[in-house]
């Protein structure tokens, strides 16, 4: 596979203020992850508006050529192929890493740019690309920050509530390989043999003082909390949850306090830029719930591919050869791709990583219990 983008012949620049394209994946029916795939849209939209605002791209105005995914690579692929014949200057979006995966792979073979907004599975291709680049920080980067705060905790022992996925496969090696070096054990539950209840014994037989959900929401995170939750021999458990189910209000809505007090992981800083504080507000006028982190993602995927599309027009290859000279003020933070040992595309290195929890105080209000 080339590791880079191949020439191409230069497109004409459109005078006519026909818009330039960007095809936006998000997974907005079931089995997606439709409240994520909401914040992300909501992000996205908002930042192309603001872009429209502004003078769009050299006087066009830059349009979002809407895709569900619903979880599905399958259709995610099909999708990349109808944009790509629409014409799109770039791929942007996705929040679920095994389809975020399928649209890397695809958007390399095709020579489409995609900014990858959400998924961080460490092996988005199987080859070094220049064809993709990611914003949120690969798995084994933000799940060894996880790893430090439970051992941070007095937490040695472990228990993994674990669905069938590459994903979760995948966050089960990094914790075990990182805690194992440090003291730590995993206990691994296989959720496709094991019910609530189930869970409940096998979690007092296996000594563990900390129980991760490493399964998808609501089903079988919420049984699982509120069997676990509900169990006096399982009183002084810690829940977490690293893939940050506990972030949206769907979560707090099916379990009320029970979703409280379960770390989870998010990209954000201790202190939004000046820009992020702007698009905070104005992500809130919009959906009544708060604006997830998910949402500040969609927003810098906009705001990279905007400044370079002005910079660098449209033409696909153009748009793949200007990962490395990137530097974008962003919601988070300053946004500059480099090439990261281990990581087969261009990488924002780092995105801020922080634990946190909902308050059992006030479940609308999150703690930061430790950044990284």
């Amino acid at each position: 596979m080339n590791t880079s983008p191949p020439p191409s012949s230069p497109q004409a620049e459109p005078t006519d203020g026909s818009p330039v394209r960007i095809g936006a994946l998000v997974p907005l029916t079931r089995p997606g992850w439709v409240e994520a795939g909401r914040h992300l849209l909501a992000g996205l939209e908002l930042a192309v508006s603001e872009v429209n605002d502004t003078g769009g791209i050299a006087g066009r105005p830059l349009e979002l050529v809407v895709r569900d995914t619903a979880a599905d690579p399958g259709k995610a692929v099909a999708a990349v192929d109808e944009l790509a014949g629409l014409g799109v200057a770039a791929l942007a979006g996705e929040y679920h890493s095994v389809v975020a995966r399928a649209v890397a792979t695809r958007a390399d073979a095709l020579g489409l740019p995609f900014l990858c907004s959400s998924a961080v599975l460490d092996a988005l291709t199987e080859q070094p690309t220049d064809w993709v680049a990611r914003l949120p920080p690969p798995q084994s980067h933000g799940w060894q920050i996880y790893a430090d705060f439970l051992l941070g905790a007095g937490h040695r022992r472990i228990a993994l509530a674990v669905a069938p996925s590459v994903y979760w496969a995948a966050g089960t090696r990094i914790l075990r390989d990182y805690l194992a070096v440090r003291g730590g054990t995993v206990v691994e539950l296989d959720m496709s043999a094991l019910d609530p209840t189930a869970v409940c014994d096998a979690l007092v037989d296996s000594g563990a003082t900390a129980l991760l959900l490493l399964v998808g929401s609501p089903e079988p995170a919420v049984p699982i909390v509120t069997s676990v939750r509900r169990d006096p021999r399982l009183a002084e458990i810690l829940i977490g949850a690293p893939a940050g189910q506990p972030e949206f209000a769907e979560w707090a809505t099916s379990l009320g306090d029970d979703g409280t007090a379960i770390p989870f992981l998010r990209y954000l800083p201790e202190r939004l830029t000046p820009l992020g504080v702007r698009v905070e507000a104005a992500l809130r006028e919009g959906p009544a719930e708060a604006p997830s982190f998910v949402a500040f993602e969609g927003y810098d995927t906009i705001a990279v591919l905007a400044d370079v599309l002005r910079s660098h027009g449209v033409d696909r290859a153009r748009i793949a050869e200007a990962w490395s000279r990137v530097a974008v003020e962003g919601t988070r933070g300053q946004i500059q791709f480099s090439r990261t040992p281990g990581i087969s595309v261009w990488q924002w290195a780092w995105t801020p990583v922080q634990v946190v929890d909902r308050d059992p105080a006030a479940p609308g209000r999150f703690r930061v219990l430790h950044a990284g």
